[in-house]
């Protein structure tokens, strides 16, 4: 007697470690603290980059928030909850 033989679910590949992002973000963190221990003037030259970048991260903050507010706003039914989530929104950002 024959068996059919049944097709094996083929598995998703895996993700390689260095293609997360978190491993590339802490492995960069490690990587640029022992460039500026070990070679201090190369840190020094590399330091306009890294002020560059947070300013590049700080300046998307401000619209992400704002999106995702404004898209949680339009999500509501209920019109009293979207003036406490507006009035909470308006405190926050403020203070």
């Amino acid at each position: 007697m024959l068996v059919p033989k049944v097709p094996r679910a083929i598995a998703a590949p895996r993700k390689r470690h260095f293609a997360r992002t978190y491993v590339q973000v802490l492995a960069a963190i490690v990587l640029g603290a022992a460039i500026g221990y070990l070679y201090p003037e190369t840190g020094q030259s590399l330091k306009p980059l890294g002020d560059a970048f947070i300013k590049v991260v700080k300046m998307i903050i401000a619209p992400v928030i704002f999106l995702t507010i404004a898209t949680g706003i339009a999500g509501m039914s209920d019109l009293q909850k979207v003036g406490r989530v507006a009035a909470k929104a308006m405190v926050y950002f403020l203070t």
